[in-house]
């Protein structure tokens, strides 16, 4: 039995040697169970290898498939349409003036005598600016009497003799024409002393516009003329002004509001005026007319503003900044960056329950810079794409991605 086992695994006994001696038979028997061992170990580590690589190519696989899938997922942030709580401050430039400023002209013609006040100074309704030599209007003025003295002496006469003539035709002396001739030359002379009358009071009004006064109160903004000059009536000196003269309180400001804002202004309303210079500083006004029409060369309306200057910081003719609130608009705002510009108009994508995405046309309102208004196309309930890729298409499925905690 042990030779029939021995030569079915392969191995074949060795004859005894001359003596019969068996020595070498279990160190035999040793190195076949070792090799049987040794092939087991080797097997059992290709298995294992074998399954290593079988799972790290399957693990890789899946891994693969998972980062495909993961790539191919669209990531999106959306936001909501919102309701302006508060209306817009509508900032606009502006440049203050004068609530009343106006250049004062002579109407006498002559030299320039004096004058009293320079620029800067403050004066009050019909106080004396300047004087003025006018040698010309006074002699223009002693003629304009003294023929008044003769138109007085000619119609004297002619009196008297109408009522001598009537004396005369009573008696039948004189005939009814000389007596209305005579009649005739007395309304004349009474309508050349009126006449001489007229012109000694314009000419003494003339001389009195010698004098150059303040028309209202305010302050001295310009100084034209000097001692000796030239001065035409009706120009100041060499077609200018003598004095420019301007009301600093109140001071109004003007400014164009553009065609979509120009329906929330309206009259009564509070603005704010700032000027860089003065950092810190606020000024309160209000609107007190509008002009009621829209520019049609700039598509905007002048809007006058009333500002009190009581302390005089504020100067004439300084630029602001004039800050014009505005009514709340129950319309939806969404932020720019929410817009999708395409060939067929303005869109935005709006991503459903489903996550899938649709585009839709909206109606655009006023600009507010970060966000815009929008008139028609959106309920506040639709979740908006923000920075949408143009490569974006209706129907195409998204992630909406998780804000940070």
């Amino acid at each position: 039995m042990t030779e029939q086992r021995h030569a079915a695994l392969g191995i074949h006994p060795i004859a005894a040697d001359e003596d019969g001696g068996h020595d070498d038979l279990p160190r035999r028997r040793q190195i076949v169970r070792s090799t049987r061992i040794a092939v087991l170990v080797v097997l059992a580590l290709l298995a294992i290898g074998a399954a290593r690589t079988v799972y790290v190519r399957t693990a890789n696989a899946r891994a693969l498939e998972a980062g495909t899938a993961e790539r191919a997922t669209q990531y999106v942030k959306t936001a909501l349409p919102q309701t302006a709580g508060s209306g817009q401050t509508l900032a606009l430039p502006g440049t203050l003036q004068g609530f009343t400023q106006s250049p004062i002209s002579a109407r006498a013609s002559g030299y320039l005598k004096r004058w009293t006040k320079d620029i800067g100074s403050r004066v009050e309704k019909g106080e004396l600016l300047a004087e003025i030599e006018t040698p010309e209007i006074d002699q223009q003025l002693s003629q304009a009497i003294a023929a008044r003295q003769q138109a007085a002496a000619a119609l004297e006469l002619a009196k008297s003799t109408v009522a001598r003539w009537e004396g005369l035709r009573k008696k039948d002396v004189v005939s009814q024409q000389d007596l209305d001739e005579r009649r005739g030359a007395l309304a004349q002379a009474t309508a050349n002393l009126a006449a001489a009358d007229a012109n000694v009071q314009r000419l003494r009004q003339t001389e009195g516009f010698k004098r150059v006064l303040a028309p209202f109160a305010g302050v001295i903004t310009r100084r034209n003329v000097d001692v000796g000059d030239l001065i035409d009536a009706g120009a100041g000196n060499g077609g200018r002004s003598l004095f420019q003269l301007a009301q600093t309180d109140p001071l109004r400001v003007y400014i164009n509001v553009p065609q979509a804002y120009a329906q929330l202004v309206k009259e009564g309303q509070p603005v704010v005026v700032t000027q860089s210079e003065l950092r810190g500083q606020s000024f309160k006004g209000q609107v007190a007319r509008t002009s009621g029409a829209i520019d049609a060369s700039t598509r905007m309306m002048q809007v006058e503003v009333a500002l009190p200057n009581r302390d005089g910081v504020l100067l004439p003719g300084a630029y602001v900044q004039v800050s014009l609130p505005l009514t709340p608009s129950r319309a939806l705002t969404i932020p720019a960056n929410a817009l999708l510009f395409r060939a067929e108009g303005t869109r935005v994508a709006v991503v459903d329950a489903e996550g899938k995405v649709r585009l839709r046309g909206i109606s655009l309102g006023r600009n507010y810079g970060e966000t815009v208004e929008v008139i028609d196309g959106i309920t506040a309930a639709d979740r908006l794409v923000l920075n949408p890729s143009d490569s974006l298409a209706e129907g195409d499925v998204v992630t909406v991605a998780k804000e940070p905690a």
